[in-house]
């Protein structure tokens, strides 16, 4: 997707700048700017960075704590810790919540209002559907239906997000199941296979059996004592047939 590509682009522009600074505060800076970047929802490949080490120690430590929260937290989870985070920017809010929208769409293709409102801390449904059209539909994040009879937000697509150890742990379990039905699958087509040159050996054999026959059959009208064979057995059972009718009219 296009939104994915663009965001490759934006990941490798912050893993360079961050490989060439050395100062905690250049790096905090640096935090700040990503996570606050419109088009950017993945931060693993930034959480990677080795000059990331140079904030632990220094008074812009909590800076390493809002990258993990971008990266594996929602707008729900700021507020429970938000006394021992720094307060975030607009730009910064508005994307958390964004997040918490993708997060939600990690196990539910049909959101239920209630259920967004709740976790995105909003009061009413005209504030949810816009927060909904404008900052995740338009900015192409997710697509999907607003169906206001229903009260739900029900998803066709969203952009993913980074994966956690239990989203791992997860995918892991969903790629070997998918191993195990694929090769239960090939199994049954290996057996199909077989079956199908079994049937057209049959079949080879059955018309090679029958081409033999009416080679047989052709050899035998080509051949002359095989046309008098044919004549005089003919002849024989129609004089006899001629005979019986001769003596049945005669009674």
């Amino acid at each position: 997707m296009d939104i994915e590509r663009r965001q490759s682009a934006f990941i490798d522009r912050f893993v360079r700048q961050a490989a060439e600074l050395s100062a905690a505060e250049s790096v905090a800076n640096l935090v700040l700017e990503a996570t606050s970047h419109p088009s950017l929802f993945a931060f693993a490949e930034i959480l990677a960075i080795p000059n990331l080490s140079k904030l632990l120690a220094s008074q812009y430590s909590s800076y390493l704590d809002v990258l993990l929260l971008f990266a594996c937290g929602t707008w729900k989870i700021y507020q429970r810790h938000a006394h021992s985070l720094p307060v975030l920017l607009p730009d910064q809010v508005r994307k958390l919540k964004q997040i918490s929208v993708l997060a939600l769409i990690e196990n539910e293709k049909e959101l239920p209002y209630d259920q967004l409102m709740e976790e995105l801390d909003v009061s009413n449904v005209q504030e949810l559907e816009d927060f909904l059209i404008q900052e995740c539909i338009h900015t192409g994040i997710v697509r999907g239906k607003l169906d206001q009879l229903r009260r739900c937000f029900k998803v066709q697509f969203a952009s993913g997000r980074d994966l956690t150890a239990e989203h791992l742990e997860n995918t892991i379990e969903t790629s070997n199941s998918w191993f195990r039905t694929s090769s239960s699958l090939l199994h049954l087509i290996e057996e199909g296979i077989k079956w199908v040159e079994c049937m057209n050996d049959i079949n080879n054999q059955h018309k090679k059996e029958i081409n033999d026959e009416i080679e047989e059959v052709e050899k035998a009208f080509k051949d002359h004592d095989g046309w008098s064979e044919i004549w005089d057995g003919m002849d024989e059972d129609c004089i006899g047939r001629k005979s019986r009718r001769r003596r049945r009219l005669e009674l």
